[in-house]
């Protein structure tokens, strides 16, 4: 890369100033940075849907990008500080899951360090702001081609999220929605893989005591205002309504049973 990229992705909003006083941290310490928004409307304290967010970036980014994330709960308590290497990009975030997701999709072998050498982070270091005196800076010195080993002690048991588990039976497999994007999308724990080990037969999706009929290959293949599901972009099984919200439309939300079946 000509210059460095830094994504961002925060709980924080655009309201208050924190992520603007992040990325002056990031810039006075790597000047020829990228600095790239993901998203800072993440749900307030929901590791899990950060941790969806930067699932959805994996591979759309240059070898060497760098991936700042704070969705952080417990900041300030004894939860480590990390920076991860993974299929060729770097993840800078609470040691809480917020990044499992995103590492989990590589089958390349990935190395963590713990974030503890005090010459890569702000002093005093703040316990209400590490996103600010710890994660910034982090980021910013991979940035500037610090190598990763040098911000601390390797760390080989990293926080991962455990995502519902999907249950299989003979003819179909259950899963349950993990989050609502902001189109109302109900998004589920279940992959297009997953789908796939039911074979070439026809499917039906079922959410609560709703039948939606078989996976449609683009959510205009719905007619208006009614529902459907929908293999996204992401790789994960939707449940949508046609230019609505199935959010609204069903009034389900996160833990909300989802089956496909073989007919």
């Amino acid at each position: 890369m000509t210059a460095p990229i830094v994504t961002l992705t925060t709980d924080f909003g655009t309201r208050d100033p924190w992520v603007g006083i992040m990325k002056g941290v990031i810039l006075g310490i790597a000047p020829a940075a990228r600095l790239v928004d993901l998203s800072h409307e993440i749900a307030a304290q929901s590791i899990l849907e950060g941790a969806l967010c930067l699932e959805a970036v994996v591979g759309f980014f240059p070898r060497g990008t760098i991936h700042l994330a704070v969705v952080d709960p417990g900041v300030g308590s004894a939860r480590r500080a990390l920076a991860v290497r993974a299929g060729g990009q770097y993840y800078v975030g609470p040691d809480n899951g917020l990044l499992s997701l995103a590492f989990a999709r590589t089958s390349e072998a990935i190395l963590a360090v713990e974030l503890t050498r005090a010459e890569y982070r702000l002093s005093p270091l703040s316990r209400t702001f590490h996103g600010r005196d710890l994660f910034a800076p982090a980021a910013a010195h991979l940035a500037s081609g610090v190598p990763l080993e040098r911000l601390g002690a390797v760390v080989t048991d990293p926080v991962r999220l455990v995502l519902p588990v999907v249950q299989r039976g003979r003819d179909l497999i259950r899963g349950e929605v993990l989050g609502v994007d902001r189109f109302g999308n109900l998004v589920t724990s279940l992959t297009e893989e997953e789908l796939g080990s039911l074979g070439s037969s026809a499917l039906v999706v079922e959410i609560g005591d709703v039948r939606l009929g078989a996976p449609v290959s683009a959510y205009a293949d719905a007619s208006p205002s009614r529902l459907g599901a929908i293999v996204g972009s992401t790789g994960r099984l939707e449940i949508f309504a046609r230019d609505g919200s199935a959010h609204a439309t069903l009034g389900l939300g996160c833990g909300a049973p989802v089956v496909v079946r073989r007919v």
